[in-house]
């Protein structure tokens, strides 16, 4: 039997539509008062609920352990293979030089009527936490991808917690990684524990502004549970990619990028749509092919058979809005022109254009960012980016003129909603 089968959009049931489009979307119900619970500890005790979670690593544990100590830092350069140090050296320089692309860094104001100036600052925020994934798998990336945004938006104070192994050792890679983006505070804490120390800050942990970065379900409930004593980044949930291609593509390209995506996790979506009925069978021998000899079955098969889909459309049209209803993290274009259609694209994380740009590009060096909308999200979230961490005060100046002119309005508004003070701090300026 196929791993995974051809189908056309106009015959799809609307279960299975659905089915398509809500992928894996992680269910937070099942884990969310275990993690509040453990967020409420940490915000009452402190560390020592931390140190009791990690005991199990570590037997005669202590608050020292819980942060890298800069011979940590330095002993992690001897670990890390040098062609890999300068890897991450080469993508934080894209990343860096992406982000202060993007960077907003000037006041705006304009006249609103004479006497009347009003406008926008930009202000980072104080302090940042950024969750870096650990235990089962490395991400440096990710380390990349959290601190320097935050960095180039002008963040103080940046630190990060990543999951230790045992003995309350961290990866050396990722201690690296922070150390090029320049991150000296990294804290060996993972899961709520990590989240709850950022959101409410401990003996050991400072308290921050803002929480990035991904992480399972139960980061994710973390993270919702501490919000709004702290900002989070949009939930993330498992990789997802929705390929848009026409007859141009290569099958055997398409296969790998649908594997690339798969082999994330079991929870992990890989969806090709086309008008082209003869590419979408010969991406599903290809990725046949492909699965039959990889390592990786166990995490493959359950993704591919479980979240995955190839759908036929009638027409380029149908299948640009099917692919707006998915709104995918990572949506490849693998058309020959890709530029005529990125203005039709409304709803996507990151958008990978020609058949030259597959999503590991921008997982690692093309400078923009993979911390990205997932489930449906990329309809109302942005990817992470220096917006993330700044903030827009307003501002408004005001001469006599000025005030007297809006002063009618406002002071009849005040009178409409029952506030008399309101009109009396109008009223007293301009009587004189």
């Amino acid at each position: 039997m196929s791993i995974i089968t051809v189908e056309r959009l106009g015959e799809l049931s609307p279960e299975r539509y659905d089915a398509i489009m809500q992928r894996s979307m992680e269910e937070l119900g099942d884990v969310y008062e275990d993690v509040r619970a453990i967020c409420e500890d940490i915000r009452t005790r402190g560390d020592a609920v931390t140190l009791e979670h990690y005991r199990k690593l570590k037997d005669d544990i202590t608050l020292a352990d819980l942060k890298a100590t800069p011979e940590e830092i330095e002993a992690a350069y001897e670990q890390v293979p040098a062609e890999v140090v300068e890897h991450l050296k080469f993508a934080a320089s894209n990343i860096e030089r992406f982000h202060r692309a993007q960077f907003e860094r000037d006041m705006w104001s304009i006249e609103i009527a004479p006497g009347i100036l009003a406008g926008r600052i930009i202000r980072p925020m104080d302090s940042a936490g950024c969750y870096i994934p650990g235990r089962q798998a490395s991400y440096p990336s990710s380390v990349l991808m959290t601190i320097l945004p935050a960095k180039v938006a002008g963040v103080e104070r940046i630190i990060a917690c990543t999951p230790p192994d045992t003995g309350m050792v961290a990866n050396p890679t990722s201690l690296v990684a922070a150390d090029l983006a320049g991150c000296a505070d990294v804290f060996k804490i993972g899961g709520p524990w990590a989240i709850a120390s950022m959101a409410y800050g401990t003996e050991s942990v400072p308290a921050v502004n803002k929480i990035v970065g991904p992480g399972n379900k139960y980061v994710t409930a973390a993270k919702m549970a501490v919000f709004g004593t702290v900002a989070i980044d949009s939930p993330a949930g498992p990789s997802e990619i929705l390929i848009l291609a026409d007859d141009s593509a290569r099958p055997e390209w398409l296969a790998i990028d649908f594997l690339s995506q798969a082999e994330h996790d079991q929870d992990a979506a890989a969806v090709l749509v086309t008008p082209s009925a003869a590419l979408a069978e010969a991406t599903a021998e290809a990725i046949q092919r492909a699965f039959n000899a990889a390592d990786r079955q166990e995490i493959l098969r359950p993704a591919l058979e479980n979240n995955s889909a190839i759908v036929v459309t009638d027409t380029m049209e149908e299948a640009l809005e099917f692919a707006n209803d998915y709104a995918a993290e990572h949506l490849e274009v693998a058309v020959d022109e890709p530029m005529l259609l990125l203005p039709r694209i409304r709803h996507a994380g990151s958008i990978f254009l020609g058949h030259y740009a597959p999503v590991p590009a921008g997982d690692y060096a093309t400078g923009t960012n993979h911390v990205l909308p997932t489930g449906l999200t990329a309809k109302m979230f942005s990817g992470l980016s220096t917006d993330d961490f700044i903030k827009r005060p307003t501002f408004q100046l005001l001469s006599r003129e000025g005030l007297a002119h809006l002063a009618p309005a406002v002071m009849g508004l005040a009178a409409a909603e029952g506030l008399p003070m309101h009109g009396e701090a109008v009223r007293i300026r301009v009587r004189e």
